[in-house]
């Protein structure tokens, strides 16, 4: 009869071994051991293969554990090593290092003419109960943020920890945003430097919760984790469709990767322009910065596509990473924005005002519109026009608003 607490394949103890062996302790170590880029060996040798390694780490583990500990396997290649003797943070430190330099430094043989090499990531987590198992996990998760082949000691106070507890908040709020349509869209003019007038406006998303709005920044990477990116997205075109329809400004939504991968943006689009009587041609998609998307050939022939039904592209942030200026020129948006960052610095940084100088040059040789982002004083938008920015967008010009602006800006 098969032991249910125990690995068939490693015949070492299993998951639910380790949650019941764990629910009867008060005081605990946990050593969640992790094998970096396993996925590797299955892909490149089989499964067999695979099977055959996961045996061999778990009796290399079982020499390299501390001696009073137990092993236990939980997932496909992830070990728990339990010690229940009290132990500083220099021996948690030292039992770690000496784990991961073992592995190191072994080679694991799977077959006659096959030898593998792995590194483990090791998350640590002191306490009872089975908590400690989702702690030393979390300590994994913060520690892979920068490095593999490392250990990481779970601390409840850390920076990762407290961004993970405001996703979890946001998560809810998210939900609650939709159910009770509290998603809202806001609009912020954008000016014409030659004219002085709002031509157009970017449509801006905010959660209202109790009468207090919050911008995309605190929610958008919940909104990542839930898988509800696109929903947000379809919402701003809805809601932003449905304003414009009653006026002939041009206006522009942020798209994300997401967006593009789901592929859904065209139909969409097309199906909003038709109900609200917008012409595409009034509607600019800004995507971030990242070059590197536009050498997707399917993304690539998305953007491609819309731009031949008349929607216009902006690139949002330029200038924020390695700018691929060659990469920008063949793709040739409609518009760039300049990242804000050298917007609000331009008038004290010099380097923000000859990086700001060389994208004005490269966008006028190339017929490319820009626009220029948090324009907050007189005085910059002064320098913008001195620059011969073609747009400005910011505070001092207009905050974004649920409703248009009313009147021209000087």
């Amino acid at each position: 009869m098969q032991n249910l607490q125990c690995d068939s394949l490693t015949n070492v103890s299993n998951r639910f071994a380790l949650i019941d062996y764990l629910r009867h302790v008060k005081h605990a170590n946990l050593f969640l051991v992790d094998i970096d880029n396993f996925n590797n060996i299955n892909n490149r040798y089989g499964f067999e293969i695979g099977d055959k390694a996961l045996v061999r780490i778990a009796e290399l583990l079982s020499l390299a554990k501390p001696y009073t500990s137990m092993l236990f396997r939980i997932n496909s290649d992830e070990f728990a090593i339990v010690c229940l003797e009290m132990m500083s943070l220099q021996r948690l430190s030292d039992a770690a290092s000496s784990m991961i330099s073992f592995f190191d430094q072994s080679e694991i043989e799977v077959a006659e003419d096959i030898s593998v090499k792995v590194s483990i990531s090791v998350g640590i987590a002191i306490g009872g109960g089975s908590e400690i198992l989702n702690q030393a996990r979390t300590a994994i998760e913060e520690l892979r943020e920068h490095k593999r082949a490392s250990f990481k000691i779970y601390d409840a106070s850390s920076a990762f920890i407290k961004k993970q507890q405001e996703n979890v908040y946001w998560v809810n709020k998210i939900k609650e945003a939709f159910e009770g349509e509290h998603l809202l869209t806001y609009y912020q003019p954008i000016i014409n430097n030659a004219t002085g007038k709002v031509e157009k406006y970017e449509c801006l998303v905010r959660i209202c919760d109790n009468g207090i709005l919050t911008p995309p920044i605190r929610f958008m990477e919940a909104s990542k984790l839930t898988g509800t990116l696109s929903l947000v997205t379809k919402t701003v075109i809805t809601q932003s469709f449905k304003m414009f329809s009653a006026n002939e400004f041009e206006f522009s939504i942020n798209i994300t990767n997401t967006d593009l991968y789901l592929n859904f943006l065209e139909e969409f689009l097309l199906k909003n322009a038709k109900k609200y009587g917008i012409t595409p041609s009034r509607v600019v998609l800004e995507i971030l910065e990242d070059i590197d998307t536009l050498d997707t050939p399917e993304i690539l022939d998305q953007l491609n596509s819309l731009r031949r039904h008349g929607f216009k592209i902006a690139i949002d942030d330029f200038g924020s990473q390695s700018s691929n200026f060659s990469r920008l020129l063949e793709f040739s948006p409609d518009y760039v924005k300049i990242d804000g960052s050298f917007i609000k610095n331009i008038l004290n940084d010099k380097n923000s005002e000859i990086i700001v100088e060389a994208i004005v040059l490269l966008c006028k040789k190339s017929s490319i519109k820009i626009i220029a982002e948090f324009v907050h004083s007189a005085e910059v938008q002064a320098k913008v026009k001195e620059l011969d920015i073609d747009y400005s967008q910011g505070y001092y010009l207009g905050e974004p608003s649920e409703e248009l602006a009313k009147t021209p800006l000087a």
